[in-house]
Order: structure tokens, then C-alpha cells, then sequence
């Protein structure tokens, strides 16, 4: 196998704040775009004169960019420097939101959207690699929390500043305001972000790259189209079924290309036990925070409950809030007493939150929502963070770049299958064949949420338990 260069990062002290948090400032611009238009669409549909259906795409049409584009950061990261990376991720999302905003018409403002997209993905695995290796392993889960604001709390308030935009100036603008910012990123990473890694001469397999566009891609639209979100005259099963089949030739592919080193992506973190455990664990709060706050939620609010767009929102900016504020102190927690003493809590109160809005009715009261959501988002907290940085930080060093590029694959793919479980759950236990489901729908759906809580809870029991050797020195 090709070995890889040493990554020891010259990097000194006082430079390691500044360098992270200019990444983290990015990133979230940049995830934030993510929902920032779905509160446009209405507008975008009569502006553009194109069907609601077809806008829906500047929103499906950047989560499968993503979908795509992920799986290949492993390599891209592995064969450049991580300044090259962040100069090509930001740089193409500067040029993405420059087309979209002077966009004429739809087909512009979709491929402003897609290279958007393209250089988004980039970004998240090489914030979580460069926290690795730039920040000491007894601070990292304190340093990690950031990823959580990231991660959680920019696509919960994207639709929030959306609508603040929009009612106030045009759609453009959701996109001017932006490009400042970006370019502010821009120039202070090419200014300061100089680490040392990547460069080694693999040659990149088109054949794997293909596949996996196919394989992530075909899963990620066809679950998408099977929550509602995808569009598209395909039975949702077809892309679906398509997508499984890359994906087994795309990994036996990986395990032959693995024997020389040549693996798009490396899949050697399987292997290790702690990685799987908490990988599992992620993906089920995922499907958790994507399929069941941000979708099936809002739509109980707005469907049994009749509120509006705006109140919704507001329902659900207070568990969003406390989901990002302790990102930093569950971290924190984290580096004195590892993750079994706080995922295991964390799944409990995950399993009871969803439980309990399995008891949301027609006549229960705006606070009680609010109420269950806090507890729901407090057991994501104590586990977003704890899992990312234990499933990264029990890789040796030449895997951070694949590791982080499997997990944040499997953001995608566990939204993706979170919204398409439970929007279909709902729409099959609704009485009425109407456009929503209704509230018996909607009960059926939390009640199989309540059951994915209760696994976490099992799956929550595996968790290693930190030995004394890695135990914080006071």
C-alpha cells in the first residue's frame, strides 16, 4: 500500500483559533444555503413562471450535488493541500451564488445552485479533518461542539432568515447578501489557512466516481421522491433499487482498489468497531433531527394545528437554539468524561422526546409542542457531538479524510431516508387521501419515530467506555 506522508501540522498555537473559526464561518454560509431558499419557492415559481414542482429542484438539486460530491472528498483531500481544497470549495460556491443571483431565468439559477452545492460539500470534511489534526485530542470534543452549529443549527434557521429576506427585499437577495460574505472567507483563507498534508499522487478512478455518483446519488434522489421532495416521473423505487446496485459494485470496487492504495473511498474505518458504533448511532440521529423536527414537526404545526408559516418556525427556533448552544459545553463534557456517560442520557431523552410526540393532538397547546421539542433537541445534543468526535478520533491519522467523508455521506443519505420513512408512515396511516396527512397519520409516524428512539437506546449500550489511559490529566 502507498504510504502517506506525515501530517505533523507547524501550525502555532495562536493561529489555530483564527484558522478554524474562519472555517466554521464559512461553513455555515454556506450549510445554511441549504434551506435558505425552500421558504422561496412560492415566489420563485410565479417570479420565474415554472411550476412548483420544478423549483423544488434549487432545493433537491443542491441535497444530490451533495450526495454526489461528498464521497469523493475523501480523495480530494487526500490528493491536495487542505488550502487547495478550501480555496476550490469556497471559490465555487462564491461563483455559484454569483450565477444564481443574477440568474435570468430557472435553468441559470439551477446551475448556480448546483455549483453551490458542489463547493458545500467540500467544506464540512475539511473542517472536521482540520479540527483533528490542528487541535490537541484532549480539546477536541470542546472544539467539535462548533461542528454542531454547523451542522444542526444552520439548516434549522435557514428557512428563519429566509423569510426575514424575503419579506423585506426579493429573492435575489437571499443570494447578494451573501456573496460578501463568502468572498470575505475567501480572501482571509487564502491569507491565513497554510497547513501542511494531502499531495499524495493517487490517481483518481473514474470508474469508482462514476458509481458512486449513481450509486449515493440514484438513494439519495429516490428516497428524496419517496418523502415528496424529489419530483420526477420514475417510480421512486427505480432510482432506489438503481442506487443499491452501484453501491454494492462501488464498495467491492473500493475493497480491490483498498490492496494498493488507490480507493476513492478508503472504507478501512468499517473495521473498526468504535467507528461503526457510533456511525449507527449518528445515523439515527439524523434521521431523527432531519426527518422528524425538521419535517414531520412543522408539517403537525401547520396541517393539525393550522398555524402559519412564521409561527412554526418560531415553535421550533427554541430546540434549534439549544441544540447549537451546547454543542460546546456537551464537547467540553466530553473531553473529562468521554462519550458512553453521555450519549447513553442523550439517547434516553432522544427516545422520550420522540415518545412523546407520539401524544401530540388536535387540541394540545404551542408550549407543550415547544415543551417535548427542547427535550428532543437536549438528547440530540448530548450525542451529536460526543459521536462525530468519537467515530473521528478512533481513526489513525491517514483515515481522517476518508472517515469524515463517510460520515458526512451518511448526513445525506440519513435525511434523505428519514424524510421519505416518515413522510410515508404519516401519508399511510392518514384516514383522508388529501395532499397532507392528517393527524392519525401523523400519531403512526411519531409512534415508529418513538421505536428508532428506543433502538437508540439499545444501540446506545455499545458504546465503549473510555479506558484509563485516555482519561483527561488533571
Amino acid at each position: 500500500m502507498t504510504t502517506t506522508p506525515s501530517r505533523t501540522d507547524p501550525v502555532p498555537a495562536n493561529r489555530t483559533g483564527p484558522l478554524i473559526a474562519v472555517l466554521v464561518g464559512a461553513a455555515f454560509v454556506m450549510i445554511l444555503n441549504e434551506t435558505v431558499l425552500s421558504v422561496a419557492l412560492r415566489d420563485l415559481s410565479v417570479d420565474l413562471g415554472v411550476p412548483a414542482t420544478t423549483t423544488q429542484w434549487l432545493t433537491s438539486g443542491f441535497l444530490l450535488t451533495m450526495a454526489v460530491v461528498i464521497p469523493t472528498t475523501g480523495y480530494l483531500l487526500d490528493r491536495f493541500t487542505p488550502r487547495q481544497v478550501f480555496l476550490a470549495s469556497l471559490g465555487l460556491f462564491a461563483v455559484g451564488t454569483a450565477i444564481a443571483g443574477f440568474a435570468p431565468g430557472f435553468a441559470v439559477l439551477l446551475v448556480g445552485r448546483i455549483v453551490q452545492a458542489g463547493g458545500t460539500a467540500m467544506m464540512i470534511p475539511l473542517l472536521m479533518t482540520t479540527i483533528l489534526r490542528l487541535v490537541p485530542a484532549e480539546r477536541r470534543g470542546a472544539t467539535m461542539g462548533t461542528i454542531t452549529i454547523v451542522i444542526a443549527v444552520a439548516p434549522a434557521v435557514g428557512p428563519t432568515i429566509g423569510g426575514a429576506i424575503l419579506s423585506g427585499l426579493g429573492w435575489r437577495w437571499m443570494f447578494w447578501l451573501v456573496l460578501p460574505l463568502a468572498a470575505l472567507a475567501l480572501a482571509a483563507g487564502a491569507r491565513w489557512l497554510r497547513i501542511d498534508g494531502g499531495g499524495r499522487s493517487v490517481p483518481l478512478d473514474v470508474v469508482s466516481v462514476l458509481l458512486s455518483a449513481v450509486g449515493f446519488g440514484g438513494l439519495v434522489y429516490g428516497l428524496s421522491s419517496l418523502g415528496g421532495h424529489g419530483g420526477g416521473g420514475l417510480p421512486p423505487w427505480v432510482p432506489v433499487v438503481v442506487g443499491l446496485v452501484a453501491l454494492t459494485v462501488f464498495v467491492l470496487r473500493q475493497l480491490r482498489l483498498m490492496r494498493d492504495g488507490r480507493a476513492l473511498l478508503d472504507l478501512r474505518p468499517f473495521r473498526r468497531r468504535q467507528f461503526v458504533v457510533a456511525l449507527v448511532l449518528t445515523a439515527l440521529v439524523l434521521l431523527s433531527l432531519i426527518g422528524v423536527a425538521a419535517v414531520l414537526l412543522p408539517l403537525y404545526l401547520q396541517t393539525v394545528l393550522g398555524t402559519s408559516t412564521l409561527v412554526s418556525g418560531l415553535v421550533v427556533l427554541p430546540g434549534g437554539l439549544l441544540l447549537g448552544l451546547l454543542g460546546r459545553p456537551v464537547g467540553a463534557l466530553f473531553d473529562r468524561v468521554g462519550a458512553r456517560p453521555l450519549v447513553i442520557p442523550g439517547a434516553v431523552l432522544m427516545a422520550t422526546g420522540l415518545l412523546l410526540f407520539s401524544t401530540l393532538g388536535p387540541g394540545t397547546p404551542l408550549g407543550v409542542v415547544v415543551g417535548f421539542h427542547l427535550v428532543l433537541m437536549g438528547g440530540l445534543a448530548l450525542m451529536m457531538t460526543p459521536l462525530m468526535t468519537e467515530a473521528l478520533g478512533s481513526l489513525p491519522d491517514e483515515l481522517y479524510f476518508h472517515g469524515s467523508a463517510i460520515l458526512s455521506t451518511l448526513q445525506q443519505v440519513a435525511g434523505a431516508l428519514g424524510t421519505a420513512l416518515f413522510v410515508t408512515v404519516a401519508a399511510l396511516g392518514s384516514a383522508a387521501t388529501g395532499a397532507s396527512p392528517d393527524a392519525a397519520g401523523l400519531h403512526a409516524a411519531f409512534a415508529v419515530a418513538g421505536g428508532v428512539g428506543v433502538l437508540a437506546v439499545l444501540l446506545s449500550l455499545l458504546v465503549r467506555r473510555r479506558t484509563v489511559a485516555e482519561a483527561p490529566v488533571s
